[in-house]
């Protein structure tokens, strides 16, 4: 039996997978309203989840998938430092656990912004892609500047190219315990979710390579920025459309991680100590 330490880690997860695939949902749902016309919008997860305060009681909503961000972040930290999900210490295994990592960094940062909103500091409310060039300007400063922020977009596109063949050949049901009767089903929606995170991946990797090689951090985007780069292609609208609607995929898929992913939460001592190993 598990301890409640272990139990509460879990239902941490399970509410940030939840969280993550309510904020996919948003973003490819108005991705996709957009392109067919019918309002929506091309923005990434910030101003996707803002639309929640637009709402009754919206605060509250907002301030729930704030806590479920904040959770999912904890979860990928804890993830990752003691490779609960067993991907062991091989070049891939140590490449995917500082994926999480970061994934958890990213993640903390925007559950923090969206309590800040909740609350109602308006701090939530800056540049869509605004944070993301800051660090680029940063980075640009320093020493090889030019050079670091090349490599952060390879790294962007190869985990691009990751999503790309676990969209293809992917097991995307792995780690689910889902009934046979849907497992088809989720499946399909998981392949098509990552495949978009894929497409994506790829642009936002691409636009920091453009940032190095011109030196400008005005060429970096986002989620956002890069759903709009689809959208003003020659038939944009249907680019915008397909990859919105597999965003909207993950999310679903997303909510599918948060009821039957298998989660094995290690003990919460055991992960103390893994983090003081490597604090020493």
């Amino acid at each position: 039996m598990q301890s409640d330490g272990r139990q509460a880690l879990e239902l941490l997860a399970r509410l940030g997978y939840g969280a993550r695939g309510v904020t996919y949902c948003l973003v490819g749902g108005l991705a996709l309203l957009a392109a067919i016309g019918i309002g929506g919008q091309t923005g990434g997860s910030r101003s996707a989840l803002l639309i929640l305060l637009e709402r009754p009681f919206g605060w509250i909503l907002l301030g729930i998938v704030a806590f479920g961000l904040a959770a999912f972040a904890l979860w990928r930290v804890v993830e990752a430092i003691t490779d609960a999900d067993g991907y062991g210490r091989s070049a891939k295994g140590l490449a995917t656990r500082a994926g999480h990592l970061v994934s958890g960094v990213t993640y903390g940062g925007l559950g923090f912004s969206m309590m800040l909103a909740a609350l109602g500091r308006g701090t939530a409310r800056q540049a869509e892609d605004q944070g993301a060039r800051d660090w680029t300007a940063w980075l640009l400063q320093q020493p090889f500047g030019q050079w670091l922020v090349g490599a952060v977009g390879l790294i962007v596109i190869g985990a691009g190219l990751a999503f790309a063949w676990k969209a293809w050949k992917g097991d995307v049901c792995k780690r689910l315990s889902v009934p046979h009767d849907a497992r088809d089903w989720v499946r399909h929606v998981g392949r098509f979710g990552y495949a978009a995170r894929a497409l994506t991946f790829g642009l936002i990797g691409g636009f920091l390579i453009a940032a190095a090689i011109a030196s400008r951090s005005s060429e970096v985007k986002g989620l956002g920025g890069a759903l709009q780069a689809l959208r003003g292609e020659p038939y944009g609208w249907v680019l915008l459309g397909l990859t919105a609607a597999g965003l909207a995929a993950f999310g679903v898929f997303g909510l599918v991680q948060a009821r039957y992913r298998h989660i094995d939460p290690p003990d919460l001592d055991a992960a103390r100590r893994a983090v003081e190993d490597i604090a020493r």
